[in-house]
Parts: C-alpha cells; structure tokens; sequence
C-alpha cells in the first residue's frame, strides 16, 4: 500500500509537473509551463478518455527522462513500452490469480473441470473476455464494445482495499499457528476491514448509491463482496482459539499438504 502510494505521488507529478516542462501543442508549437498544462487540462473534456490521461502520463514522464539526457523520441518510447508492460502484467497476474481461485473453487465444490489447471484458465480468461467485450452504454454498440471493465470500476477501489484487509488477517492466523507476535498487525487489521467495508455500504445504501440509482449489478456485486469478506471474518473468529500452535501438515518436500 505504500508502494502503491508512492506510485501515486510520483504519476500526479508526472501528470502536472512534467506536462510543464514542454508538450507539443494542437498547431505544432511546443508548450511550456501554463500553457501546457492548460493544453491538457483546460477542460474535462480535454482529459477524457484513456488516451489523453495515459498519454499525458507518458509525456510527463518523458520529460523528466529528457532532463537526464535522453532524446525526446526515444525517451517517449521508452515510457510508452513501460505502460505497455505495465498493462501485460497486471493482466497476467490477474488471470493467474483468478486462476488459483476457480481452483480452489472447483477443489471445494467437487468439479472436476474446474480444478484442472487448463480448465480453471479457460473458464477465467473466458468469463473475463465476456465482461471487457460487453458494452459500457445501454444498448449495443460497437463503439462501447471492450469497455465492459468500466461497468465494474466504481467497485475497485473498495475491494482493493479489503484485499489488503484480507491479506493481513491471512497473515495475522500464519503467525498466531506459529505462536508468534500478533498485536503489531491488530490495529491495521483493523483499519482494513472495517474503513472499506463501511465505505462500500455507503456506496450501497447511501443518498446516492447504488440502491437509490437502481444500479443492480453493482448493487449484488457490492452485497456479495461483503457478504464474502463477513463470511471470512467469522471463519477467523472461529478458528481463532484453536489454531495456535497448530502447523499445517508439510509433505516431502516440505509444502503444505493438500
């Protein structure tokens, strides 16, 4: 979360910053200071769409490249291959990752094709084909088509966040089997769970959340999220008091037993 926060500054410094120290304009003139700012963020209109904030990412960071000696052309490049990259990854691990889970998914509720390795693939690259190909407006239209991944994007920043949560409780039950120091994690553990899960239940149930808009899919997507996270909550509640100095059974090789 720290990395991911660092990030953060440094690409809002990139997007402001950088675009200062010299865009090319809508004529062919190169822009400096204001005057390229105000080229990219005159308007909301100016930065709509993916292009215009990933382009402006690309030139600001360029321009940064450019200061330490880098020609303009290949430093742009450069950038360019690292956003490229970025995306590559990002969709490889959340395939593989999805992976795991329809495994683990098909190991519990005894589905054979599920807990293969190649079926657990096809059945995530496929189910997440269909959301990027469906369109993002009401209606078909080849224009919206691949923008399926917007429809679920006010929900990302919730479950990003009880992901984090998640992960410390994982770790939290680790050490607490290996009777080690547990009340350094209790307070963001804490933290975690509860600010996310409180936030998401105002984006349901609030003025204007999802209940009042009449937006059902986000509104089942964001109940069931929850409903999952309470779920895992309890899990851990329950198997607290017993689970110390429990270790999990190691094979051969010394991995965890299946």
């Amino acid at each position: 979360m720290l990395m991911e926060g660092g990030l953060a500054v440094l690409v809002i410094i990139a997007c402001g910053a950088g675009i200062g120290l010299g865009i090319q304009g809508a004529e062919g003139l190169l822009l400096f200071g204001e005057a390229a700012y105000m080229a990219r963020y005159e308007s909301w209109g100016a930065a709509a769409g993916l292009g215009a904030k990933v382009g402006a990412f690309v030139e600001g960071c360029a321009n940064f490249l450019r200061a330490l000696g880098l020609s303009p052309a290949f430093a742009v490049a450069l950038m360019g291959v690292f956003v490229a990259s970025f995306a590559a990854t990002t969709l490889d691990t959340a395939c593989r990752l999805q992976r795991y889970v329809t495994q683990e998914l098909g190991a519990v509720l005894r589905i054979p094709a599920l807990r293969n390795q190649h079926g657990a693939s096809l059945f995530a690259i496929s189910l997440a084909g269909i959301v990027a190909a469906a369109p993002y407006a009401a209606g078909w239209s080849w224009a919206e088509a691949g923008k399926g991944g917007l429809l679920l994007w006010p929900l990302f920043g919730a479950t990003n966040q009880l992901l984090g949560g998640l992960a410390f409780l994982v770790i939290a039950l680790w050490l607490w089997r290996r009777s080690l120091p547990v009340w350094f994690l209790a307070l963001p553990l804490t933290f975690m769970l509860l600010l996310p899960m409180t936030a998401m239940a105002i984006n349901i149930f609030g003025a204007n959340g999802y209940l009042a808009k009449g937006d059902w899919m986000l509104l089942s997507f964001g109940l069931i999220i929850i409903a999952l996270e309470l779920w895992m909550i309890v899990e851990a509640v329950l198997v607290w008091p017993r689970a110390k100095g429990v270790l999990e059974d190691l094979d051969g090789e010394g991995n965890p037993a299946l």
